[in-house]
């Protein structure tokens, strides 16, 4: 895709605000001359590839062409949620010597980010609303995200030189999606283009409730079946969730392994946060789950009471003692919750379990302690003659490691907490650990449900 002139933006049906909403979003208004505007003339083009759309997880080639040797430039990218939240990016350039930009080969000077990197203006994306926390909630909807080239390094901006939107989807062409409502389970499926069966996996995401379906979306266009599953507040499922019945997502498993395209005998699991320590319960008591990755979870019930038929998992005391302030007024809990080592009943008995794992931790994750949990999980694994799981850990990445290119989610509300916490990470090396991860668990389920290396 290539933009040269205000009037590629303007004719374009890509750009979600129109003209007067981009102009007020990017910078400084058209130059006016006596009542009538015009636009500066420049030969800079703006070259996307690929060209007018993308998948979120695929990395976006950015070029710029027609500047004026070592010329300084500017480059913004921004986009919109759903909720009309803006994120917003920016990095300081110089054109090499025959007047190109290429940001796989040209060096942040600075800006929201330093050094080499393709996709800092995605990634780097900060909200303008304090403490938000980028979160695709219609997977059928792109985001549009704009991208504009300013003169020079001025902080405020310099005269715009070039422009583009593209589109970020979450659905890969042909991928299909398929609403569940299956006794008591409600789920999103969603099926590769081509025929089936297909390795089958159950997605699994935090407290925050309600369905969140872009982490399986992206799969499916890699060949899983994937189904995100809901378990409290959404539809008509319980609003809270003091207790979590785990023959709730026992139908959810039955629902996968039947369905016709999906392939057998079992299936894996995908959880991150709450949703990696009820992972880790429904392999410890549900037959027919292969494989399951882990991402951040306790080996602990946290918050509420899990049940399993006769029986019952208490969840681990809080230490409110330990709850800290940071400079920034956040509370941080990663020392609030007590060791399951002490609390012993209340530690998920993983050892019953035959599948196989995949553990991916933050190291700064201060929602809880979450390499502890994994290492103190392949202990209990072996211990009883079982299978050591991996474990992946990343420095200085925090809790919610998404999918490639999502912002970095350092702190905001904590449902349980009821307050503002510190989830850690620093931007760059967790942008490196999504980006792994992503790849790690890609393979690993392959390998697992299906054979292949």
């Amino acid at each position: 895709m290539v933009a040269s002139s205000f009037a590629v933006l303007r004719a374009s049906r890509l750009c979600q605000w129109g003209w007067k909403s981009w102009t007020q979003l990017s910078g400084p208004p058209p130059l006016s001359t006596g009542g009538r505007t015009t636009f500066a003339r420049t030969n800079a083009t703006l070259s996307l590839e690929p060209g007018s759309r993308s998948c979120w997880d695929e990395p976006l080639s950015i070029t710029v062409r027609g500047l004026a040797p070592e010329q300084p430039v500017t480059l913004r990218a921004a986009l919109r949620d759903e909720k009309g939240a803006l994120f917003r990016a920016h990095a300081r350039y110089r054109a090499d010597a025959g007047g190109e930009l290429d940001l796989a080969r040209a060096p942040a000077l600075g800006g929201s980010f330093t050094g080499l990197e393709p996709m800092g203006l995605i990634w780097a994306m900060e909200p303008e609303r304090p403490l938000w926390r980028l979160v695709k909630r219609d997977v059928q909807k792109p985001y549009v995200v704009e991208l504009e080239v300013l003169d020079g390094h001025e902080p405020d901006g310099g005269q715009r030189l070039a422009q583009a939107v593209h589109e970020r989807h979450f659905m890969a062409p042909g991928v299909r999606r398929v609403p569940v409502r299956d006794g008591r389970v409600r789920a999103t499926l969603f099926l590769p283009p081509e025929p089936g069966p297909f390795p089958g996996i159950i997605d699994l995401f935090g407290v925050g409730g309600g369905l969140l379906e872009y982490r399986a979306s992206l799969l499916a266009g890699k060949g899983f079946a994937v189904m995100a599953l809901a378990y409290y507040n959404y539809d008509d499922l319980p609003k809270t969730m003091e207790t979590m019945r785990i023959e709730y997502f026992e139908e959810a498993v039955n629902y996968l392994r039947g369905h016709p395209e999906v392939k057998g005998p079992g299936i894996g699991l995908l959880g991150i946060s709450k949703g990696g320590e009820l992972g880790l319960a429904m392999a410890s008591f549900l037959k027919g789950i292969t494989a399951a990755v882990v991402i951040n979870g306790s080996v602990a019930a946290v918050g509420n009471t899990v049940c399993y038929k006769d029986e019952t998992i208490p969840p681990v005391s809080l230490l409110r003692d330990k709850v800290k302030m940071t400079k920034d007024g956040l509370l941080d809990v990663v020392e609030a919750l007590q060791s399951p080592l002490v609390d012993k009943k209340s530690f998920i008995p993983v050892e019953r379990s035959d599948t196989t794992f995949l553990f991916l931790v933050g190291q700064d994750d201060h929602n809880w302690k979450s390499e502890f949990y994994a290492r103190e999980a392949s202990k209990r694994l072996q211990a009883h003659g079982k299978e050591k799981p991996q474990i992946i850990c990343y420095p200085e990445a925090g809790h919610y490691i998404e999918p490639p290119y999502f912002p970095l989610c350092s702190a905001g509300m904590h449902l349980l907490v009821g307050a503002n916490i510190t989830f850690g990470g620093e931007p760059k090396p967790h942008s490196v650990a999504q980006l792994d991860a992503w790849q790690q668990l890609q393979t690993f389920f392959h390998k697992q449900l299906s054979g292949k290396s």
